[in-house]
Formats: C-alpha cells, structure tokens, sequence
C-alpha cells in the first residue's frame, strides 16, 4: 500500500481564504503535520488543538488535587479583534523627506475592505475621520455603483468619487475618493478580459498620478496563475507609460508577498498563490523598471509586518499573516517627495489593514 499523502503547506485561492480545516492548521501551525486523506472527519480534532496546541509540552504535568481546582485555569484562545481603538493609535506623523526635509503635506491610503457593504457595518468609515486621508483608494469592493451605501455616497469631504465594479457582481472592485479634484480619471488596463472585472483606476494629479489596482489572484492551486501571468506585464507596460509623463504612486492588494520577510511562513508556502517564483519575480523585474516598494525603502529589515490575515483561527490575534497591500512609487519621486509610508495593522473592519503614504505634494 502507498502511502498517505501529507499536506506540509497551504494551497490556497488567496491565502487562507478557503482552506480546509487540515490547511488552514498548517497555515497556522506549519510544523503541525495532517493527513488531507481524513478530510471533513479532522474538524472536531483540529479546532479542539486550536486551543490547546500552543500550551503542549514535552512532559505530562501532574495530576490536579481536588484542592487545586481553578487554581490553574488556562488562558483564553486568542481572538481576532473587531473594532479599532482609535484613541491608543498615533496616527499624526512628523517625517520628512530625505531630500531638502520637507515635512509631509499629503496622505494617499489604500484599503482592500473585503467587500465595501460589509466593511462600512463594521464602522470602516471611522477611518475618514481619524486618518484624515486625502486621497483613499479601496479594493474589493464588491458592490455595483448603483448599490452603493448612501453613507458613503455623500461621505463628507470625498466628494470626487470614481468607481469601477466588475461585470459580476459581488467580485472585484476598486475605488478611489479624493478631497481634490483630479486633472484626469482613467479606467482599466485597455484590455478586456481584465477591465471586465474592475481591477484599475488612474487618476492624474498636478504632479503625479494615482493608480490604484486589485491584481487577480493566482488562485487555489494556481488555476489561474497564467492569467496572473497575462496581468504583470500589462500593468506594467500602462506604469512605464504613466511614468514618462509624471511620477507614478501605484497602491492596492497587489497578491503577492515579495520576500520572505513579508509573510509568517515562507517555507510552506513557496507553491502557495501570492508566494509563487513566478509571481514574486513578476514584482522584482517591476522594482527593476525604477520602480520602489516604499514600505521595504523606509524599512528594509522591519518583520511580522502584514496587511492580510485569514478570517480563520485567530490568525491576526496571532499576527499570522502576509504584506500583500503596497505603495510602488517612481524611483525619482522617493527622496524628493516621499516622507513615510505606515501600515495601519491596528484598523479592523476588513480581512486587510489599511497603510498610508505621506508625501509631499
């Protein structure tokens, strides 16, 4: 008899999105080892090891005497918050740029808020209020214009809106809102089969342009990776043709977590969507075209920080995740005009946390 298959990492439509419950243990805990083979039948076993594995030992501790009762009560499971604190949060920021240390007078955030209905009953729009942004881009939207929210329809101070959803709807889907108007709004990539879905808007302002994007996943066991493939070099080819008008600022949920540095657990995860060769080289021949991922620019050794954490198991309690959201700014507009870019990893409201740019404009 051969023998069992065993699942030493996650294989998953985006990470951890929709693992089976022996997945999404190896996600959590990647030296836990489960056979795929008992499938449905490990549930019960595995969310009972979800609040007992991480309090295991080598050695059996002793027997409790009747007197001892309550006297070692084990900690609670860890949970994953719901709602933001925003009065323990410094969100003010007095970073400069490294050229000429001119303070920052322009904040540019991007979101991907896992469907934007959703996201604004968990209080999302809170955000507006404290982070102040002023440009805001949203991914995953997920929502037709015609069915927006009033509330953030007529949000107050966002009263340039663009909106591109996908044909289907209920998929995809991104935003951006803007204190100031604009020069120019473009959307799309010019190519059908992606523009259907809603993944691009460009907006030009005096002194650069905004584009924000949600790049298709490779999917659960890399069904679509070929279209990823499709999708790198022609979002690249629309960045270089921005980029010899103006600066370029790209932000969004760009799937992929570059270095091994951006994920919890690179090892189980090199044939994973979002961690593939193939996808993290597409990204690297993109810093290669003058291109910065600001984040690593200003924090090159900086670990355990993420903006995506599956829903599943307490994953973001235990800051189990990977930094798939990104600022790729153009190369010559970093010293001069880029101050800092802060990951929000503390605003709930979505499955990704929201990160900030602070420019000058």
């Amino acid at each position: 008899m051969s023998p069992r298959p065993w699942f030493v990492g996650p294989d998953h439509a985006r990470p951890a999105h929709a693992l089976g419950p022996a997945e999404l243990y190896s996600e959590i805990y990647p030296n836990l080892r489960v056979p795929l083979s008992m499938g449905s039948k490990m549930t019960a076993i595995l969310f009972s090891l979800d609040h007992s594995i991480s309090r295991c030992s080598s050695t059996m501790p002793p027997k409790k005497r009747s007197s001892d009762a309550g006297a070692d009560t084990p900690p609670p499971a860890k949970l994953n918050r719901t709602d933001t604190d925003y009065s323990s949060m410094p969100l003010a920021n007095g970073s400069q740029t490294k050229t000429g240390g001119k303070k920052w007078n322009f904040k540019i955030t991007t979101w991907n808020v896992d469907g934007l209905r959703a996201w604004i009953k968990k209080n999302g729009l809170d955000f507006f209020t404290h982070e102040k942004p002023d440009v805001i881009c949203l991914q995953e939207t997920k929502c037709s214009e015609a069915k927006l929210p009033d509330e953030i329809k007529h949000l107050k101070g966002y009263s340039h809106q663009y909106w591109l959803a996908a044909q289907k709807e209920g998929y995809s889907g991104v935003a951006l809102l803007s204190q100031t108007k604009p020069v120019a709004v473009t959307y799309g990539l010019q190519n059908k089969e992606m523009d259907d879905e809603g993944r691009v808007i460009t907006a030009e302002f005096d002194s650069f342009f905004v584009v924000t994007t949600y790049v298709p996943n490779a999917g659960r066991k890399l069904v679509t990776l070929d279209k990823r493939m499709r999708w790198d070099p022609l979002l690249k080819a629309h960045l270089q043709a921005l980029d010899a008008q103006k600066p370029v600022i790209l932000c969004g949920d760009l799937n992929v977590a570059h270095l091994e540095i951006d994920l919890a657990n690179p090892k189980t995860n090199k044939k994973s969507a979002g961690f593939t060769k193939e996808e993290r080289d597409g990204f690297s021949d993109l810093l290669k075209e003058d291109f910065v991922d600001t984040f690593r620019h200003f924090y090159p050794d900086k670990e355990k920080c993420y903006t995506f954490w599956t829903y599943m198991m307490g994953a973001r309690a235990k800051n189990v995740g990977w930094r798939l959201d990104y600022f790729v700014v153009s190369k010559r507009f970093v010293d001069s005009n880029i101050c800092d870019n802060a990951i929000r990893s503390e605003v709930f409201g979505s499955d990704h946390c929201p990160s900030t740019l602070f420019l000058v404009k």
